[in-house]
């Protein structure tokens, strides 16, 4: 092996996932402040991450909705913002049959 290849924080990191509480302890120049204790005794840097191979649903065949951050409220958030004002939705049909004036439209009685 060569020398000086490796950063001089190459070192052994415990990978805490967050979503199935599954610790992994792998080698890394991951930057971190917080420690924990593995299986041997040893305190190593803590790192945590939203998803590995014990919760992906590629490798466990469980598929499972991670919305860690809020995405979806604030595609709703960014959606309802982008509708126009007075826009009826989706399912409102009470105006189908008025014409912009407010009046029955007669084509189509």
């Amino acid at each position: 092996m060569k020398d000086d290849i490796h950063p001089d924080n190459y070192r052994p990191v415990i990978f805490l996932d967050t979503s199935s509480d599954e610790r992994f302890l792998l080698s890394s120049t991951v930057e971190t402040n917080e420690t924990a204790e593995w299986e041997d005794g040893e305190e190593y840097p803590l790192a945590r991450v939203e998803m590995s191979s014990a919760s992906h649903p590629f490798y466990t065949g469980v598929e499972r909705t991670v919305d860690t951050a809020g995405r979806v409220e604030k595609f709703k958030a960014r959606f309802k913002k982008a509708q126009p004002k007075g826009a009826a939705s989706a399912g409102d049909s009470s105006n189908d049959a008025e014409d912009d004036d407010g009046t029955a439209d007669e084509s189509e009685s």
